[in-house]
């Protein structure tokens, strides 16, 4: 069954800021590169309206997995990870991200709404996990639930600190 977290991590940038990242090429390749996996950048697409699509595929090394995930049965894994963000209003970006591991059972699906704070902007995060393995699909859950808040807040900081560098 599937199971939902949430999570949240401020920015002092702010929305049109990171919603200008989210669309550069460049944001992406340093971020990709900054990551322990192989990734690439599959594909970037940001239209007149100025929504973002963006989708990467991540090779996993087995052996920087956590040990349940990694035992798990032998082959490639791959992450498929695909977003979408989108202008709604005036002030705030809504986000979708979906993530397929290719080589196990698993998936997610998140929503996020980056909204306007005094200090910069706030990036709110639901995320929906499915992962159907039989006898430590829950404990893979919830160890990946552990660590929501924490990737959220290093992604978000790692925006920050790419805009601060390069707008």
């Amino acid at each position: 069954m599937p199971r939902s977290f949430e999570a949240s991590a401020e920015s002092p940038a702010g929305v049109d800021e990171i919603l200008a990242a989210f669309g550069d090429e460049s944001y992406w390749r340093a971020r990709l590169a900054a990551a322990e996996d192989a990734a690439k950048l599959e594909s970037l697409i940001v239209d007149p309206a100025g929504r973002v699509q963006v989708g990467v595929t991540i090779s996993l090394v087995r052996a920087q997995l956590p040990k349940p995930i990694a035992q798990l049965p032998r082959g490639d894994l791959r992450m498929v990870h695909n977003e979408v963000w989108s202008r709604i209003g005036d002030d705030q970006v809504r986000g979708e991200v979906d993530v397929a591991v290719r080589g196990l059972r698993m998936s997610a699906f998140a929503q996020a709404l980056l909204v306007p704070v005094h200090t910069g902007s706030q990036l709110r995060v639901t995320v929906t996990l499915a992962v159907k393995i039989p006898l430590v699909g829950r404990q893979i859950e919830n160890m990946i639930g552990d660590q929501l808040s924490e990737g959220i807040t290093a992604t978000l900081g790692f925006t920050s600190d790419w805009i601060a560098e390069n707008r």
